[in-house]
């Protein structure tokens, strides 16, 4: 026997032998209904103090216990299953976002299924009837444009102009755009190259838009000669490596270069480096996302920083609400907007100065 006293020390459990509802009430000394309100997340469970809650989560991750979903569907008569479609899996953005759905919904004793769409539109709507024919209770879009209103709560993450009825998760654009342009115009910079996001990614164009009017309350001129967008849809750093190197192969002159996003912000300053340009003495380079290699780059990626986790946390919250209290008139907000963080490292600095003396403006 393995003894694990509870706040009254008279709790024990058998090694090996998985937790139950039952026996995890008995640990904590509580009502099996009681522990269950709060586990599922019930209304009555308002009623209960916070860290009576607390102590109920806790204990329920240390001693292992999982609740049997198939059990509680079948007399409840829901799923608890939340769709999730993004465009793609990979280390970065979607990483991060997904991460921060997946520990509430496990939190919140949900389970869920992932499809990638690799954005293709005929997949988009596929996978939606797919998802609802597996009785999913609600969908996070993550990057995603939906073609049309779903019969199910919906929630997108940086979707932007969503069809009546969605819930929309978004950064606001125009502050990240005003701290990344303003820190490079505090450096002297004024040739600043910029990598555009792909015509199929819903955040390229609010972003671009957040651009266009930082430079406009800078007095910064946008050259279009400076401006490369990337294409395909390879989540690797390869389309801003080919970017960047189209770029210096024209021959334009530029003391930084602001990309779409931290990948190809990486596959910039390799096309930099080949081309004998030091980073940040000749050139400086700013990423978008603060995605887990960002720091650990040589020099460390000066960066917009998302809190893609908390969009994350923020949209399964969203959607679960709407699934719990349908009649809420919280839910006609249709947009939820996250502040950016401006990440300062070592890609970044002064505007290099000519040999003449002067700064190269």
């Amino acid at each position: 026997m393995i003894r694990v006293n509870n706040a009254n020390g008279k709790s024990h459990l058998e090694a090996g032998k998985p937790v139950n509802l039952k026996m995890l009430a008995g640990y904590l000394g509580l009502s099996i209904a009681a522990v269950s309100r709060i586990l599922n997340g019930s209304p009555a469970a308002k009623s209960i103090p916070q860290d009576v809650q607390d102590r109920v989560f806790k204990a329920a991750k240390d001693l292992g216990y999982t609740p049997n979903v198939f059990a509680r569907s079948l007399r409840s008569k829901r799923s608890y299953t939340i769709g999730i479609m993004v465009a793609e899996v990979s280390e970065g953005y979607a990483t991060l976002v997904l991460s921060g759905i997946e520990e509430q919904l496990l939190k919140e004793g949900y389970f869920y299924f992932v499809v990638s769409h690799r954005n293709r539109k005929d997949l988009m709507k596929e996978y939606s009837r797919m998802l609802m024919g597996r009785a999913v209770e609600g969908l996070v879009a993550v990057g995603t444009m939906l073609a049309e209103a779903l019969p199910i709560p919906t929630v997108a993450i940086s979707g932007h102009d969503e069809p009546e009825g969605v819930t929309n998760v978004l950064l606001d654009h125009n502050r990240a755009a005003s701290l990344a342009m303003g820190h490079l115009a505090e450096l002297g910079h004024k040739k600043i190259a910029f990598l555009k996001g792909q015509t199929h990614v819903t955040d390229t164009n609010p972003r671009w838009d957040g651009i266009v009017n930082a430079a406009r309350a800078l007095n910064l001129q946008i050259d279009n000669n400076l401006v490369v967008q990337l294409v395909g849809d390879d989540p690797t750093p390869e389309p801003g490596y080919q970017a960047t190197r189209s770029l210096i192969a024209s021959g334009a002159d530029f003391t930084a270069l602001f990309a779409f996003n931290d990948m190809s912000a990486i596959g910039a300053m390799s096309a930099l480096r080949e081309a004998g340009r030091r980073i940040p003495q000749d050139v400086s380079v700013v990423g978008f996302d603060d995605i887990l290699t960002a720091s650990f780059l040589n020099p460390g990626l000066t960066t917009v920083r998302q809190p893609l986790k908390k969009m994350g946390t923020l949209a399964a919250q969203t959607v679960l609400r709407q699934i719990q209290f349908p009649n809420d008139p919280l839910h006609a907000a249709r947009q939820l907007v996250v502040e950016p963080e401006f990440i300062i490292r070592g890609s970044t600095g002064p505007c290099p100065i000519s040999s003449s003396g002067k700064r190269n403006k």
